[in-house]
């Protein structure tokens, strides 16, 4: 890899993984094709997975792609999967500058975890951004653009259903990072949850692999590693205070009030806190670079987001298990321009994608220990 890989490079790089280590990965076809037609693919890793390939281990479900322009998020996950199965293969461990992984450590973690690596969730908005508009975002879907061309779009990481009618659910004054207009460049939500199939076959992805624990999409930018919650800050005490009470509408989103705080157990709020700074110690192990751990809500409140809806379903829905939910800002501001900070120079983009997969590495172990 010599650049960034371009919308079929990244597909075609899942494929040929599937190929070349047959006893060690399944090829999974998401079910819907996106809005122009583009087939996805994610991968499945593990030694000898049972019946859907699952059996009684515990699954980490890995995306990215889901912003177009945050082109590293798809080389980061085609890299982790190539790198940990030729370490599996071989024998050996994996080295990424400082940060070492014993041939010990990625056997177990690849005999005890499935890992789902969805790399490319909206591949047509990567497309656009890679050959007309460098900081397109949305998909690229036209049918809530009433035929305005600067209205395509949306944003898939705000048209998941968490708290999607934000209008309703957040303080006036709170001002959530989304939008309801379909000409909102960056951030309009679709007209309803799960509206997008980019959107669906994630859903998809969590609900035909039951025994996911743990969830994991990748971004840029802002060298943070942020758990759940992103609509309001997070507390242990009330949990009366939780996203389905609809006595607390209008009251979400503010900073250092006391009037809602998102309800996270105290059991759940340590485990996410323990394998954020886990991610960051392993990030750090590199060559030095320090991630955050923080919740989402601490850069910015937001509804519909991908990581919020996995977790929240166990508790809208009984029947679903929990999954701990996290989002990886990759990354930093380049003073030199917002494409810049996006798009990295190459030979800077590789340097990340060492610390990013070391800390996914790291993550991954930890999680073995829950």
């Amino acid at each position: 890899m010599s650049t960034y890989f371009n919308t079929t490079e990244v597909d075609s790089a899942v494929v040929r993984l599937a190929g070349a280590y047959p006893e060690l990965t399944r090829l999974i076809e998401l079910p819907e094709p996106s809005v122009e037609g583009v087939t996805c693919h994610a991968l499945g890793l593990g030694a000898a997975p049972d019946g859907n390939g699952d059996g009684h281990k515990g699954c980490v479900v890995l995306t990215g792609g889901i912003h177009a322009r945050e082109w590293g998020s798809c080389e980061i996950l085609v890299n982790l999967a190539a790198d940990l199965l030729e370490a599996y293969k071989t024998g050996t461990g994996l080295a990424y500058g400082g940060a070492r992984f014993g041939s010990a450590q990625i056997r177990d973690l690849l005999d005890n975890l499935s890992v789902i690596v969805f790399p490319l969730v909206n591949p047509d908005g990567r497309h656009y951004s890679q050959t007309v508009d460098p900081m397109w975002r949305k998909n690229r879907n036209p049918a809530h653009a009433n035929s305005d061309p600067a209205c395509v779009g949306v944003d898939i990481n705000r048209n998941f259903d968490f708290l999607f009618d934000f209008t309703t659910a957040f303080d006036p004054a709170a001002g959530p990072r989304v939008s309801s207009d379909p000409c909102d460049y960056q951030t309009y939500q679709g007209p309803h949850a799960f509206s997008e199939p980019e959107t669906r076959n994630v859903r998809w992805l969590l609900d035909t692999h039951p025994a996911t624990r743990w969830f994991i999409d990748v971004h840029s930018y802002s060298q943070d590693m942020l758990f759940v919650w992103g609509d309001d800050e997070n507390q242990s005490t009330d949990p009366t205070q939780n996203f389905r009470n609809a006595d607390f509408d209008g009251k979400r989103g503010v900073a250092g009030d006391t009037a809602y705080r998102e309800y996270l157990p105290e059991d759940d709020a340590n485990t996410a806190a323990t394998l954020a700074e886990q991610f960051c110690e392993g990030v750090h192990g590199v060559r030095g670079v320090r991630y955050r751990p923080m919740s989402g809500f601490h850069l910015y409140p937001t509804s519909g987001t991908s990581d919020d809806y996995t977790y929240s379903r166990h508790l809208a829905d009984d029947g679903q298990r929990k999954v701990h939910a996290f989002t990886i800002e990759w990354g930093k501001e380049d003073p030199r321009s917002a494409e810049a900070s996006f798009h990295p120079p190459w030979t800077e983009m590789k340097r990340i994608i060492k610390d990013v997969d070391a800390g996914l590495i790291q993550f991954c172990l930890a999680a073995l220990q829950t």
